[in-house]
């Protein structure tokens, strides 16, 4: 029984995928993080990440398919899943190792399962999108965070920086603990080690808001419940396009 261990990374990954050819090896188990340790049987082989190797196979991607199977391929990594690195490995294999294009082979249960799969991870994307709210700081930036079911702040930031580029602010996931800072120029990676914000909603700690920022949330409340028709409510539908669990991050909803 063959086990590779990776870093978690998606540069990890194709690193990977390139060592499983060369050793003319496959992975019967991935294991990543802090995983990669736990093994009673079997061989493990520990995978280093290395650029050059990782966009040799991202080319080899594109060349047996297309670039935005490449994407495709990334966009389901950030998923997160236990399952994920092993499920692209497989899709990566029928990729490279096939004399035509299996991107829409439909036939394939792998093929299903890496669509279906990146489905969800851009409608999560999508939702972070639609739902955010930010806050104003004292400071004059603003924050908003949130906790997704998959890591998909990174696909986020191109809507973000040029729907909001004439501001500061930062993007955090809860969930994950990081985040993404723009300062008007360009957009970094932080991570807070002492983050004072509510973890069930998001809320920021009075101290480091604006002081009319209450003002605006409350503003924001009278104006969704103005334009909220009564006799025209259905829950089922509402739930449908705005899921419960992202109420909470919500002022107008006034949750927590």
């Amino acid at each position: 029984m063959n086990i590779f261990s990776f870093d978690n990374t998606f540069e990890g990954l194709l690193t990977l995928v390139f060592e499983s050819y060369r050793l003319k090896q496959f992975p019967d188990e991935i294991l990543s993080g802090e995983g990669s340790q736990n093994v009673l049987f079997g061989t493990t082989i520990t995978i280093e990440t290395d650029n050059r190797k990782a966009e040799r196979v991202w080319k080899g991607i594109i060349a047996h398919s297309s670039e935005e199977n490449t994407h495709r391929i990334y966009r389901v990594f950030l998923s997160g899943l236990p399952d994920t690195p092993m499920l692209l490995t497989k899709y990566i294999r029928l990729i490279i190792d096939s004399t035509k294009n299996e991107e829409t082979n439909f036939a394939e249960p792998v093929v299903v399962e890496i669509n279906k799969l990146h489905q969800k991870v851009c409608r999560e994307a999508q939702r972070i999108t639609m739902f955010v709210r930010f806050q104003k700081t004292a400071e004059g930036s603003y924050y908003a965070s949130f906790a997704p079911l998959y890591d998909v702040l990174p696909l986020c930031i191109p809507h973000l920086r040029d729907r909001f580029a004439d501001q500061t602010w930062i993007v955090y996931d809860l969930k994950r603990n990081y985040g993404f800072w723009y300062d008007l120029k360009s957009v970094s990676r932080v991570v807070f080690d002492d983050l004072k914000v509510n973890s069930q909603n998001g809320q920021l700690h009075a101290s480091l808001l604006a002081e009319d920022e209450k003002l605006f949330q409350q503003l924001w409340k009278q104006y969704y419940r103005s334009i909220c028709i009564q006799e025209r409510k259905n829950d089922k539908v509402h739930r449908q396009f705005l899921p419960k669990r992202f109420w909470k991050y919500l002022p107008e909803k006034g949750i927590l």
